[in-house]
């Protein structure tokens, strides 16, 4: 199961996000934040998933960054 871990306001910072904390070995999705998954413009606001219960692994990479 995946829970939110953070949005992002667009998909370059989304996937710029999604490359850094999986760099660090943990598994991350992107998903659109309006919860329709057929539709993926750059310029809406997706959100950055991880594993249930690897959240604090995902805050300790954000806070390295």
């Amino acid at each position: 199961m995946w829970i939110e871990f953070d949005r992002a306001p667009n998909l370059i910072v989304a996937e710029m996000w999604k490359l850094a904390i999986e760099g660090e070995g943990l598994p991350t999705k992107i998903m659109p934040a309006n919860g329709d998954i057929t539709v993926w413009h750059e310029d809406q606001e997706y959100l950055i998933m991880v594993p249930k219960g690897r959240a604090h692994v995902a805050e300790e990479i954000k806070r390295k960054l």
